[in-house]
């Protein structure tokens, strides 16, 4: 299927690894034209190296911006006045008890995970209906339905973009502009391998019996019982970004390995 990406610009926020990074990758190789964000210009440059080393033609560009303040967003937005294409990646994640969330945390959480995608969609969208075509996608999370229990503060802010998706995709009805969000589950990143790697050796365990008592404990309902990969996410990601998913708006997709024990 061809997407018609080749004429595009895309702006994927939080993709210098994991998911994000995934997603720019799958839409440099359709032919958009990607921009990357990261914290810092050394993530940022080695991101966009490693995209031109798979794709040596790809149409890449990179900014160094915390996504997650309003300070940030105005250095992006600078740099890139408008896209086609918005991916809403950019969150946080982290396992704690519900009894000791500071409020502090409880609006970090929201700061990041939800005022983020709304300020981009708020500064791009005007300028895709416009246009006439567009593509808006938050990357929330099976953890919007499936709140869990060792990290309800994340959950709530998942479900929160759950609802700002579908609001908006009806406030842009009729103007072709798409609006979804996407729903990973347990996904296999730099970051969790790196989080798991720490857990096993703090355990006395090893990686795959760590893994194994994720999914018994944690998510025993899985189909797959296994991590997905960043790609195999970021299949469904591209694919909404394209003219072929022109009919799909006001949806929350999941590509979670099957957690979520009920149909949607």
């Amino acid at each position: 299927m061809d997407l018609e990406l080749g004429e595009r610009r895309a702006l994927i926020t939080g993709s210098t690894a994991g998911i994000g990074y995934a997603i720019a990758r799958g839409l440099a190789a359709e032919g958009a034209q990607v921009v990357i964000t990261g914290r810092t210009q050394k993530s940022v440059d080695a991101a966009l190296a490693r995209l031109r080393q798979d794709f040596p033609g790809a149409k890449a560009e990179g900014v160094a911006a915390d996504c997650a303040t309003a300070e940030g967003a105005q250095t992006v937005f600078a740099r890139v006045p408008e896209v086609d294409i918005l991916v809403n990646n950019l969150g946080i994640y982290g396992r704690m008890p519900f009894f000791d969330i500071a409020d502090a945390e409880w609006q970090r959480y929201f700061e990041v995970n939800v005022l983020s995608g709304v300020r981009f969609a708020r500064r791009y969208a005007p300028a895709m209906a416009r246009r006439g075509w567009g593509r808006i996608l938050f990357v929330s999370s099976e953890s919007a339905l499936n709140i869990p229990r060792e990290m309800i503060h994340y959950g709530m802010s998942k479900t929160a973009q759950l609802a700002i998706s579908h609001g908006l995709a009806m406030e842009l009805a009729g103007t072709g502009v798409t609006v979804n969000a996407l729903l990973p589950g347990p996904t296999r990143t730099e970051n969790t391998d790196r989080l798991r790697a720490e857990r096993a050796k703090a355990a006395g365990k090893t990686v795959a019996e760590i893994e194994a008592d994720f999914f018994r404990t944690f998510r025993p309902t899985s189909l797959i019982s296994r991590f997905a990969s960043a790609g195999e996410v970021a299949n469904l990601a591209v694919y909404l970004c394209g003219a072929g998913a022109s009919a799909t708006t006001g949806a929350a997709l999941r590509v979670d390995g099957g957690v979520v024990n009920q149909i949607m």
